[in-house]
């Protein structure tokens, strides 16, 4: 097993950006000493002839091929009814910070 220091936690704080208080990094040394332990009893299950998962609902894609759908009118005259437009594309305000 690994063995976490106080100074493996602070580094991850630090990587994840949070900022955590004396008391907070003795117990996520605990919770993460505990993580990893669970992943090393993980890692020890034999899975011999299992085959890899990658979702167990059975749910499939329900995407379908892109179409283009000619509508009888040239993009350049549906264009003209847009408020604004930049290089041929309809232009919106930004909606990500």
């Amino acid at each position: 097993m690994a063995d976490l220091t106080r100074d493996d936690i602070l580094k991850l704080a630090r990587l994840s950006r949070i900022d955590l208080e004396d008391s907070e990094v003795a117990s996520y040394l605990s919770e993460m000493a505990e993580i990893i332990k669970y992943v090393e009893l993980l890692q020890s299950v034999d899975t011999t002839g299992l085959a890899p998962t990658a979702q167990v609902t059975g749910l499939t894609n329900v995407m379908r091929e892109d179409e283009t759908w000619d509508y009888g009118y040239p993009a350049h005259d549906l264009m003209k009814n847009v408020p604004a437009t930049e290089k041929d594309q309809i232009r919106v305000k930004r909606m990500i910070g």
